[in-house]
């Protein structure tokens, strides 16, 4: 068992740790407070090759392995969770699953504008009635022979605006029930897609998330991945892997707030001497620091199984209930140790408490991994 970084993973932990801080940094806290999607770094990434990091570099990806990507996520998301949801969805939900299961021509078309960043990707499957329970889907497929007829709502979908390409989820035969849902390739344009409100959320608000409504658009059979009724396969597969992006951020999102936490309990003065001098200080960063990096290493397992091509199901929904629950209590330590500067936006702390909550609730919430770990458990 090898715990070191190779010198690969190295250079690719640095180059998304000085890219944050140069790149994201400025500019975040305004971010933040107006809801304004960070399109101009987001590009940026693209062309570092931070939005296809696992695709092969046939399509433009950048062929790195899925260690590479836990790094990188962390170091983004220690500045900007807004920018690491959107590097996420695109790697973990939209990429890979085309890469997967896509055809040729599909990946073609689709998978290489994505792979580069010329694109950005979403993945659609909430539904008003459909979040937990993605078999209660009520957008339809209507399969009309060369096409399939697209009509529902679709909601809660991270890069909703900014998305040029989607997969949608949607029913085509509700006798068959799960095995008649299908996953379609969908295209910003097309007649009958609408982009609805944004939503003005607690956290990530330099992430764009809309509702979408489809009225009778015309799907070519083409853009439909894997066979009939493939869908919810589909969904349930891309997700096990979008586990890890979003554990990887709730990591990155606690890692930060306790770098923000050390470095200002060494500054601050109370009662004569620093801060970090007082054991209540001492005894919280000591348990911010522990749990992180139990995070890390379960983040870490999961990516180590999937680039053996094992079964990495169990293990990513582990990183993601853990990582995610850490980074709520780490965050609102962080908080707790800035005192009353934590409350304010100035020092960061309080944003970071905020992107927190999400990773617990999205791509699976916290009682929907107990549910996957405990029926791995339990075979």
């Amino acid at each position: 068992m090898n715990f070191e970084l190779t010198e690969e993973h190295l250079a690719v932990q640095q180059a998304a740790r000085e890219f944050a801080q140069t790149e994201l940094l400025p500019g975040v806290i305004e971010r933040d407070e107006h809801q304004k999607f960070p399109a101009e770094q987001i590009r940026k990434m693209g062309e570092l090759g931070f939005m296809g990091m696992m695709v092969d570099p046939q399509y433009n990806g950048g062929g790195m392995d899925t260690i590479s990507y836990v790094l990188a996520m962390e170091e983004i998301s220690k500045v900007d969770a807004s920018a690491s949801v959107c590097m996420s969805v695109n790697n973990s939900l939209v990429c890979w699953g085309i890469e997967k299961f896509g055809t040729e021509e599909q990946k073609e078309k689709y998978l290489k504008p994505l792979a580069s960043g010329e694109k950005i990707g979403a993945f659609c499957l909430s539904e008003p009635e459909a979040g937990s329970d993605a078999t209660s889907q009520k957008t339809t497929a209507e399969d009309k022979g060369d096409h399939y007829l697209l009509n529902g709502t679709k909601n809660w979908i991270t890069n909703g605006n900014s998305a040029s390409i989607y997969l949608v989820i949607a029913q085509t035969d509700r006798e068959k029930g799960h095995r008649g849902i299908n996953c379609l390739i969908v295209e910003k344009g097309m007649d009958g897609f609408v982009v609805g409100k944004k939503e003005d959320k607690l956290g990530i608000r330099g992430s764009d998330t809309h509702s979408l409504m489809f009225t009778d658009v015309k799907v070519p059979k083409e853009n439909r991945i894997g066979e009939n009724g493939f869908g919810f396969k589909f969904a349930m597969s891309t997700l096990n892997g979008g586990r890890i992006g979003i554990a990887s951020q709730a990591l990155g999102i606690a890692s930060g707030a306790y770098e923000l936490a050390l470095a200002y309990s060494k500054e601050r003065k109370a009662f004569g001497k620093p801060i970090s001098q007082h054991q209540a200080i001492q005894f919280k960063l000591a348990d911010m620091a522990t749990e992180i990096d139990a995070a890390r290493l379960l983040c870490l397992q999961a990516a180590s199984l999937k680039d053996q091509k094992k079964d990495f199901g169990k293990a990513s929904a582990m990183a993601k209930l853990f990582a995610s629950r850490v980074a709520m209590e780490v965050t609102v330590e962080a908080v707790q140790v800035h005192g009353g500067y934590g409350y304010v936006k100035e020092y960061h702390v309080e944003r970071l408490m905020r992107d927190a909550k999400i990773t617990q609730i999205y791509e699976g919430t916290s009682e929907i991994q107990k549910i996957v770990i405990s029926r791995e458990l339990l075979k």
